[in-house]
């Protein structure tokens, strides 16, 4: 504990983005304590899914509060861990030799995704019944074997008792596999040869300090700042990140007009329905979030942070933009213009990951060579 927390060296000119990772690892910790609670009072049948989460709201003690730490509990932790992404992605958090580091923090945010889509379904509101529906069904794209693997899934021909039963297991049990992964990923963090990078993107192993005090005091004031705005969404404005339509109770018999997954997930849904073909679309979705495993191979750049690399900044800051137009689309009605925006967007999306990053990365090695000799 005092290796890596207390006196663990890492680069005087570390800003408060890198607060992030820590941040993120106190909301995991509040999603796990607050799940336990609701896991007591829950029931995991179709007939009283909705009705005990009613009962966990209003006869439970305190249990209003402890269910809106949980539901925004998860907003607030994907929003800290895309933040953590996206810091990576500007300072190049993916560059050798953080490929492993990288890769896991990956694996980790896909199986928050999982987790969260599985928690969304709990509740057996309209749109839990619906998007559980749409969503599974996505694997009979796969040839042949898709239905019956659908089926495998559900436990049956529809989302019933065995489908909600095998969510709450997999909901309860995914967040200790992440807990686990996230001490591998520290580790890794921690390993020699590897250590905290620093918004330079050099190495800092002659210029450092202990965590403790110096560092300490940024990731305390991070966390004081996003648990005061988190906090102020659980007690003011609870159901503001939720969709009105899972206070609905599950109804197979009416089709809402209108089905889309939480917040967190729209960009993905977005680039699942720009696919025309649907086994294309499920194939898309999925590499979007593993392909971003790639980037330690696909990068080619000798200048680690973006703050110094001109030409790829430009290049990242319209794919920061592209990933939030890409999250509006997802809440949008499938017709025009929404399909071609959202075509266009997926389309940069994999452009950037796949083509620009390797390409820019020779281009601007070879003007710094170049400026070199002159």
């Amino acid at each position: 504990m005092n290796n890596h927390i207390v006196d663990y060296p890492t680069p005087t000119n570390m800003s408060y983005y890198w607060a992030f990772g820590s941040v993120s690892g106190r909301m995991l910790v509040v999603q796990i304590v607050t799940g336990i609670f609701l896991a007591m009072h829950y029931t995991p049948h179709i007939d009283m899914a909705f009705s005990s989460v009613e009962h966990i709201m209003r006869d439970v003690n305190y249990g209003w509060l402890i269910r809106y730490l949980h539901a925004n509990g998860a907003s607030f932790f994907f929003t800290v861990v895309y933040m953590h992404v996206r810091r990576g992605l500007y300072y190049g958090s993916y560059a050798h030799p953080r490929g492993h580091l990288w890769s896991s923090g990956v694996l980790i945010m896909i199986l928050m995704m999982g987790t969260g889509f599985l928690g969304y379904v709990l509740p057996f509101g309209q749109m839990s019944l619906w998007g559980a529906t749409v969503i599974t069904n996505l694997v009979s794209a796969v040839p042949r074997v898709g239905e019956s693997v659908v089926e495998w899934v559900w436990g049956g021909f529809s989302v019933g008792n065995a489908t909600l039963n095998r969510f709450f297991s997999l909901h309860f049990t995914l967040p200790f596999v992440i807990a686990a992964l996230a001490l591998v990923h520290l580790a890794l963090l921690h390993s020699e040869g590897v250590g905290s990078g620093n918004p330079l993107g050099v190495d800092g192993n002659v210029d450092r300090l202990p965590f403790y005090p110096y560092h300490y005091v940024k990731d305390m004031l991070m966390r004081l700042t996003i648990f005061t705005v988190f906090m102020a969404f659980v007690f003011f404005a609870p159901n503001a990140l939720n969709h009105p339509d899972n206070y609905i109770p599950a109804n197979p018999m009416v089709t809402p007009p209108h089905i889309v997954p939480e917040w967190y997930l729209l960009m993905f849904y977005a680039i699942l329905r720009s696919i025309p073909h649907k086994l294309g679309g499920v194939f898309a979705m999925l590499f979007a979030r593993f392909g971003l495993m790639l980037l330690p191979h696909l990068n080619t750049s000798e200048v680690r942070s973006t703050s110094f690399r001109p030409i790829f900044r430009q290049l990242y800051w319209l794919f920061v933009a592209d990933c939030l137009i890409l999250g509006w689309i997802g809440q949008k009605v499938v017709e025009y213009p929404y399909i071609q925006i959202g075509q266009l967007a997926t389309a940069y999306y994999f452009v950037f990951l796949l083509v620009l990053i390797p390409v820019v990365g020779r281009v601007e090695s070879a003007l710094m060579r170049r400026k070199r000799q002159s």
